[in-house]
């Protein structure tokens, strides 16, 4: 029995399982006339804000478990100059997951506004200067994203997948336009999003990340998980290469909906098409199992090539309209909202929430 099933064996002990909740906690459920399903959405950047405006419509019981190998922007100054985790994806989290009201929506502007300015903070973030600030006077990443939730009103918890920053590395053929043939090892988050290749591979350095331990009891803990929309190699798959997160997505007696995404991705994912998204994350996690795959019904030109591809995973295939109605590749909330609730619904055990 190797370490990590250890510590997974001692997580679970901790964490209320289904059946060992007690009578309070089942008395509370009971007289619940609607209790929200526990969620857990994985991912980072716009995709991830996308699922997680969307999933705070239809549940109070969200955890956010947010990548940690960004390296461009005010990130990835902060993480160099202070060593830190970065914290743009985390901020998008948060920000995500405010209300709709006059707090939750002015403090949303307040940490996405960005300083103009001729001098050192042109560019930072408001948010990510009060989540590292956070971090240095509490010492703890997680104690330090909760306080900045209970700020924000935030209808959900964000934490970061590791507690050490982490590097992505991935194989690339092509990346020099010169030597198409040739693959090269390409490095830093900000540059796999953006190469001109095609992307075979990637990994994470260090290759044995340790995972936050509440990010691995809620996936454990959770009725359902949510992986993706977003940035196929350098938010989605990075999850599943922190070994003890990738073991608890494996254990979960959750259900697993993977959401893909509404078009390529120009650099990183040019070219493939729906059910080739799922071939390259079978490569990386071949134990992983799926319950669902959600797609937006106009992005599948090849709805049976999908449903075989996600037969290898155990999943049916669900076609909804999900994205906004102006014809930009982002999804739209409300819609994006419906179709999960009706996959819980749908797909989901017959749980306290319905």
């Amino acid at each position: 029995m190797t370490g990590r099933t250890l510590r997974l064996r001692r997580l679970r002990r901790l964490t209320p399982g289904r059946g060992e909740e007690g009578a309070g906690r089942a008395g509370r459920r009971a007289a619940s006339k609607v209790a929200a399903p526990k969620v857990v959405a994985l991912g980072g950047g716009m995709g991830l804000s996308a699922s997680l405006a969307a999933l705070r419509r239809i549940t109070g019981e969200l955890t956010a478990v947010v990548t940690v190998a960004d390296d461009g922007g005010s990130s990835g100054r902060l993480r160099e100059e202070l060593s830190v985790l970065p914290p743009g994806d985390l901020r998008k989290a948060l920000a995500a997951l405010c209300g709709d009201d006059d707090w939750g929506q002015t403090w949303a502007r307040v940490i996405q506004h960005r300083f103009q300015s001729e001098g050192d903070l042109h560019g930072h973030a408001v948010g990510n200067l009060l989540i590292v600030a956070l971090w240095e006077q509490l010492g703890d990443p997680v104690q330090a994203l909760d306080l900045v939730g209970k700020l924000l009103g935030a209808q959900g918890r964000v934490l970061p997948m590791s507690a050490v920053p982490l590097e992505l590395q991935a194989l690339v053929r092509g990346h020099d336009p010169a030597r198409p043939d040739e693959v090269d090892t390409v490095r830093g988050q900000a540059t796999v999003a953006l190469t001109p290749g095609e992307v075979l591979s990637v990994q994470v350095v260090p290759p044995d990340p340790p995972a936050v331990p509440e990010a691995v009891a809620a996936v454990l803990d959770a009725d359902w998980v949510v992986l993706g929309p977003g940035s196929w190699f350098s938010s989605v798959i990075p999850h599943l290469l922190v070994p003890e997160l990738l073991d608890a997505l494996v254990q979960t007696k959750a259900r697993r909906v993977l959401s893909l995404n509404l078009a390529p991705q120009p650099g990183e994912t040019e070219g493939f098409s729906p059910q080739r998204h799922l071939e390259v994350l079978a490569r990386h996690a071949p134990k992983l199992a799926l319950d669902v795959v959600l797609a937006d019904e106009a992005a599948v030109p090849d709805r049976e090539s999908l449903a075989d591809a996600a037969k290898r995973f155990g999943a049916a295939v669900e076609l909804a309209p999900v994205a906004r109605q102006d014809g930009s590749p982002k999804h739209d909330p409300e819609l994006l909202a419906a179709a999960y609730d009706r996959i819980f619904r749908m797909h989901g055990r017959i749980g306290p929430w319905r």
